[in-house]
């Protein structure tokens, strides 16, 4: 037997054990909400479909509902007093206390902080727990993954473009709601972006950055990368409608901590395609390189209509991943955007030092793809390079 699924089988085994006995100490399954993303069908079909109204240019070949959304979710076992999972600290407060009360509650807030994340280190999920999803007219029954996890997607919801609440109700767990982002049907551009060294920069080596991420909660203590901010929001400008997707390696137990620092620094609003880490059917560890591969193609198929601008860093494999992606599907990708690290920050990352060029060796299928390429050392360097015309006429072919 493989040592993987040895491992994987004790994980198991300690999940299981695990849960009557936090259940005999008071803790409750509890649903932790990601935001999801979907498409909506064109205007002569907006109808649902159980009204009878409606075109067949609402469906695809197979006769099935060409407006989608997937719902992204975790069930984990919380004690009853557990905070929020939400941000609870997002800002700095903008004046001092005025009054002891005042105090107490800004120390109350911040200790919740700081301790919900040595807590998220040590999640236990509840694993095939029963789960209804329900958006717009149409619902959902499903199961949660061995880890928890949810990953569904509903067809026919009949919604237009924009953010929508999805209902998540689990068997013993309160009903919560997320966020799903509806992107209207059409040709147009959408980014797909990498957090940690391409927005986020922590200063530490990253073989440490999860732990960094998840015991050390305080936003403040990241340093986002200068103009990358800008860059997102004036391309979204530029594009209204364009919806902004982060593609991450970075574990799904971090989302709260990202979603704080995207808010407090001017970030556009978006779904986070994150990875669960741990023993897998194939091996010990999950590969980042093949999750975001698998992401980028899950999104080119269920977003068929959209050309992306693909940001990442060169401080591991995004050259690599986003040449391959531009080079097999030309069609789809409108430009690719590298941001070049400094030597200190390759060495963090664990890589070699930069090409001369500015791109690692293994980015040569980048040449290849025959997309516009930028290369900056933060966002204003980048969005000198990505000019409004370039992806302008990039959508026009």
């Amino acid at each position: 037997m493989p040592f993987s699924d040895i491992v994987r089988a004790v994980e198991d085994q300690f999940h299981r054990d695990s849960i009557p006995v936090l259940r005999r100490r008071g803790w409750r399954p509890r649903v932790i909400p990601y935001a999801g993303y979907g498409s909506a069908a064109p205007a002569a079909a907006s109808a649902r479909p159980d009204s009878g109204v409606g075109t067949p240019s609402g469906h695809s070949a197979d006769g099935a509902p060409r407006d989608m959304a997937r719902v992204l979710a975790r069930m984990v076992m919380r004690p009853p007093n557990a905070p929020s999972e939400g941000p609870l600290f997002q800002r700095l407060p903008e004046e001092l206390p005025a009054t002891p009360q005042d105090a107490r509650r800004q120390a109350a807030e911040s200790l919740l902080e700081a301790q919900r994340g040595w807590r998220m280190f040590i999640d236990v999920p509840v694993p095939h727990l029963p789960v209804t999803v329900r958006l717009g007219g149409m619902s959902v029954r499903t199961r949660a993954d061995r880890e928890g996890y949810v990953d569904v997607v509903l067809r026919g919801h009949g919604l237009p473009p924009g953010w929508h609440e999805a209902t998540l109700e689990a068997a013993g767990a309160a009903a919560v709601t997320t966020r799903v982002l509806v992107v209207a049907p059409g040709p147009r551009l959408g980014i797909v972006c990498d957090i940690d060294d391409t927005v986020m920069v922590s200063h530490v080596p990253r073989m440490f950055v999860a732990a960094w991420n998840q015991l050390v909660k305080y936003t403040s203590s990241r340093e986002p990368v200068p103009g990358m901010a800008q860059l997102l929001t004036r391309v979204q400008q530029e594009h209204p409608g364009a919806p902004v997707i982060y593609l991450s390696t970075g574990a799904w137990n971090v989302v709260p901590t990202y979603r704080s620092f995207f808010e407090r620094n001017g970030f556009p609003e978006g779904p986070m395609l994150m990875t669960d880490w741990g023993p897998t059917n194939t091996g010990l560890f999950r590969s980042g390189i093949e999750h975001k591969r698998t992401g980028l193609r899950r999104l080119m198929i269920d977003l068929p209509e959209v050309k992306w601008l693909l940001v990442g860093d060169d401080g591991q494999h995004d050259p690599l991943i986003y040449g391959e992606a531009a080079r097999e599907h030309s069609d789809r990708v409108a430009a690719v955007a590298i941001r070049r690290l400094t030597p200190t920050e390759q060495v963090l990352a664990g890589t070699q030092l930069t090409h001369p060029a500015g791109l690692a060796p293994e980015a040569r299928a980048l040449a290849e793809s025959g997309v516009p390429v930028a290369v900056g050392a933060d966002g204003f360097e980048l969005a000198r390079s990505l000019r409004p015309e370039v992806l302008a006429a990039q959508l026009q072919q």
